[in-house]
C-alpha cells in the first residue's frame, strides 16, 4: 500500500510537468521564422499615424511614391500605422474604404521592396477601457487575418501599440491568451509583434507572457530616454512642455547602452528575437537640429552593434525624418539614421 502511494504521488508530481510547455533553451538558437523575418527588418520607420489617407484617400498627406523614396532613402521596412478601432461600424466591421486602403499601401511597399508590419496603434483607448477594447481589437484581428491570410512573410501583425495602465500586465497577457489563437486560426505562420506593457518599456519586459510553443514572435520595447531631452517641448507631457534647453550628455549615452545589453540579455534569455520599435526626438521643441541628430545617430548605432532591428518615429507628422511641405528629406535626421546611403534628389 505504502508503495502504491509512494507511485501515485511521484505520478502526480511528473503529469503536470507533461502539460506544460517546455522552457526555453539556456542558449538562443537564432534559427526558425522570427529569427529570420528580425535580420531582414533591419533599419524600418513608422508611415501615415493620423493621415487623412485613411478617411479620404485623395486628400492623404502620404502619397504612393513616398514608399519608393523610403526605400531610395536606405530603408528594409515600414510600419504601417493604423488606427482600426476607429475605422469600425457599430457591429465591429472595418471600414472598405480603410481596407482599401491598406491593401494599396501593402502593395506598393511590398513593389518598392519593402517590409511591412501593420500596427494596431488604438493604445489610449484600450488601455483606458481594456474590456470595451478587447472585443474590439479581437475583431480587428479576425477580419486582418482573413483579410492578409495569403500575404507574403514579409508583413507582419503587431497586434498593439505601447499597452499601459490600467492596461497592466496580468490583463495584458490575458488579453495575448485571446488575440494570439485569434491570428494563428488564419495565420499559422505569421510572424507577430508583441511588446510589453507600460507602453512598451524594457523594464517590463520580464513580465511579458508569451506561449512558449509559439515562436515566431518578435518582441519589441520603445525607447525615447532620456525623455526630459526627447521630449523637451512637447505640448502633450505636462512635466516637459516647458522644458527646453536640455542638451544630450554622456551620462544619456551610457544609459541607452545599459538599456539596450538588458534588452540583448533578455533576448538571448528567452531565445526570442527583440526590436526597438520606436525611437526619436520632438522636433517641435526648439531643440538645435544637430543635437537631435547626435541623439539619433547614437541610437541607431547602438541598436545596429547589438544587431536590433529598429523602426524610427516617425516619417512626418512630429519627431519628423520627411518634410512633407518641403516634400524632401530632414537630412540630417535621415542620414544620422542611414549614413551609408545618398538618397536621389
Amino acid at each position: 500500500m505504502r508503495l502504491f502511494t509512494l507511485i501515485a504521488a511521484a505520478l502526480a508530481l511528473t503529469l503536470p510537468a507533461c502539460n506544460r510547455a517546455a522552457p526555453p533553451p539556456a542558449e538562443p538558437t537564432y534559427q526558425g521564422k522570427a529569427w529570420a523575418a528580425a535580420a531582414k527588418l533591419r533599419r524600418g520607420v513608422s508611415i501615415l499615424s493620423h493621415d487623412p489617407i485613411w478617411r479620404t484617400p485623395e486628400h492623404g498627406n502620404f502619397q504612393m511614391r513616398h514608399l519608393k523614396i523610403i526605400k531610395e532613402g536606405g530603408f528594409d521596412f515600414v510600419r504601417i500605422v493604423v488606427l482600426g478601432l476607429r475605422r469600425m461600424d457599430a457591429n465591429n466591421q472595418l471600414d472598405p474604404v480603410f481596407l482599401g486602403t491598406l491593401d494599396r499601401v501593402i502593395h506598393e511597399a511590398d513593389a518598392a521592396g519593402l517590409s511591412v508590419i501593420i500596427d494596431e496603434h488604438d493604445f489610449n483607448e484600450c488601455s483606458r477601457t481594456p474590456d470595451i477594447c478587447e472585443p474590439k481589437l479581437i475583431a480587428f484581428w479576425e477580419q486582418i487575418g482573413e483579410r492578409y491570410k495569403n500575404a507574403p512573410d514579409n508583413v507582419l501583425f503587431e497586434l498593439l501599440n505601447e499597452p499601459h495602465e490600467p492596461l497592466d500586465a496580468d490583463r495584458w497577457n490575458a488579453m495575448l491568451g485571446k488575440l494570439i489563437p485569434v491570428v494563428r486560426r488564419t495565420n499559422p505562420d505569421r510572424t507577430l509583434v508583441i511588446g510589453p506593457t507600460h507602453w512598451n518599456n524594457l523594464a517590463y519586459l520580464p513580465k511579458l507572457e508569451l506561449p512558449q510553443d509559439d515562436r515566431n514572435i518578435i518582441v519589441t520595447f520603445h525607447d525615447y530616454e532620456p525623455k526630459r531631452f526627447t521630449h523637451q517641448g512637447a505640448r502633450w507631457v505636462k512635466q516637459f512642455k516647458d522644458l527646453k534647453g536640455i542638451d544630450f550628455t554622456p551620462e544619456d549615452e551610457a544609459r541607452i547602452s545599459d538599456d539596450f545589453d538588458q534588452a540583448v540579455a533578455w533576448s538571448k534569455e528567452n531565445d526570442r528575437p527583440i526590436m526597438l520599435g520606436e525611437f526619436g526626438a520632438y522636433d517641435e521643441s526648439g531643440t538645435p537640429i544637430e543635437a537631435r541628430a547626435r541623439y539619433t545617430a547614437y541610437v541607431r548605432q547602438q541598436a545596429e552593434a547589438r544587431k536590433l532591428p529598429w523602426s524610427y518615429w516617425q516619417f512626418d507628422g512630429d519627431f519628423v525624418v520627411w518634410d512633407m511641405k518641403g516634400d524632401h528629406w530632414v537630412e540630417p535626421i535621415r542620414a544620422a539614421l542611414i549614413p551609408s546611403v545618398t538618397p536621389k534628389k
